[in-house]
């Protein structure tokens, strides 16, 4: 079976490790052939090109900046990304013939894409709802309600819905909104789809975390409560830096990576209030992070208080892959705290709420019982919810 992924995530090869290229490599695994159009976005420099490896077929098509641009490069570029993308796809997958299309948000403006693959190739079209826009822009204040862009969008968000003959929402509560915000769709095709990755657990000894820890210039003595992945405004950093800063706990200490739009104020706070109990780090590799992580002690997930979409964050199941008790503060809408109170390996609190996130933090250092119990059901957690099988098993039911 020949499948065609769309994303515009940077993917390199299969063998790298993430919820896209688990997924791909499964179904590689299986005997299918995998073509991927990503993007060469213009800041890198590069003309549009295909890299033949194996069962994998990249095609990396010369866009605008996508990824970490202003929000006018980003708008333009998501505009003009089904054309860059059909173009491409039309030149240089003119001769084959492909049975599944599985593509994921964002985007929302891959419709022209599926339409034209779909008319040709009689293919079947997986959505992997991973992102709502533009009402997730709405929550943001980006853009105004009912205003010319939000209706643009919402127009743009339909059509892909309805071109999509089936969609992978991540959890329950993202099940809900889509059929509560767009009645016209046939239900029997919307199912939970999670984010999912093939486990690769790290048991480190005490004195390689030692080492780990040594590295980067961690304390020893203390538990490490990490923040990783992206830093902008839909994570709500104020509350993260509102949290280190309430935190008077001498045996906690709080460890935060990444990058993103609120990294250069992040970093302003750091260098203005120079804490004692928490460091700043920019971007690392991946392997370089999962080391890392596998050293620390607690994961942190932090969701703007005022969404009214249900997200639903991937940095869980690194967390749970690493048997990391969790505290993860949200808005109300997200049932992602739910589901960590639920498997008991974690606590949920709403976003903005100091006095109970202070409470969360004593409660996992007050009981070392407690907190070996909850590095178990993490595990379990994810073992039972949260792997590639999983989602592998779902789209190939499709076919």
């Amino acid at each position: 079976m020949n499948i065609l992924f769309l994303t515009i995530l940077k993917i390199g090869a299969l063998s790298d490790r993430g919820i896209y290229t688990d997924l791909l490599r499964k179904f590689e695994e299986e005997g299918h052939s995998i073509h991927v159009v990503c993007p060469n976005e213009r800041r890198e420099g590069r003309k549009t090109e295909i890299i033949i490896n194996n069962q994998l077929n990249l095609l990396r098509v010369k866009t605008f900046n996508i990824q970490k641009a202003s929000l006018i490069e980003k708008g333009l570029g998501t505009l003009a990304i089904e054309y860059q993308y059909l173009f491409a796809i039309k030149k240089h997958f003119k001769n084959i013939k492909f049975d599944l299309v599985i593509h994921s948000t964002p985007p929302i403006t891959f419709t022209k894409v599926l339409n034209f693959i779909k008319k040709r190739d009689r293919a079947i079209s997986y959505l992997l709802l991973k992102d709502i826009f533009p009402q997730n822009a709405v929550d943001m204040k980006l853009i105004r309600k009912n205003g010319l862009l939000h209706k643009y969008f919402r127009r743009k968000e339909k059509k892909l819905y309805e071109v999509s003959d089936y969609i992978g929402c991540l959890s329950k509560a993202n099940v809900e909104y889509l059929k509560t915000h767009n009645t016209y769709l046939n239900f029997n095709n919307v199912e939970i789809n999670p984010n999912t990755i093939t486990p690769n657990f790290i048991n480190y000894s005490s004195s390689e975390k030692e080492y780990v820890k040594l590295k980067y210039q961690i304390p020893l003595d203390k538990k490490i409560f990490i923040y990783g992945g992206n830093l902008g405004r839909p994570q709500g950093i104020k509350f993260l830096l509102e949290t280190i800063q309430n935190c008077k706990r001498s045996d906690v200490y709080f460890l935060i990576i990444g990058s993103g739009t609120e990294f250069i104020k992040t970093k302003k706070w750091f260098d203005n209030t120079n804490p004692v109990n928490a460091t700043l780090f920019s971007f690392l590799p991946k392997n370089d992070y999962d080391k890392l992580l596998a050293a620390c002690d607690v994961g942190l997930i932090f969701l703007h208080k005022d969404f009214t979409i249900p997200n639903y964050p991937s940095r869980l199941l690194s967390y749970l892959e690493m048997k990391m008790p969790i505290i993860a503060a949200t808005d109300s809408n997200t049932d992602v705290g739910f589901d960590i109170e639920k498997n008991k390996c974690g606590y949920w609190v709403i976003s903005g709420n100091n006095r109970a996130m202070q409470v969360a933090i004593d409660k996992l250092m007050n009981d070392k019982k407690l907190f070996t119990s909850m590095k178990e059901n993490a595990s379990k957690f994810l073992m039972n919810e949260f792997t590639t099988e999983r989602s592998f098993s779902l789209i190939k039911q499709k076919i």
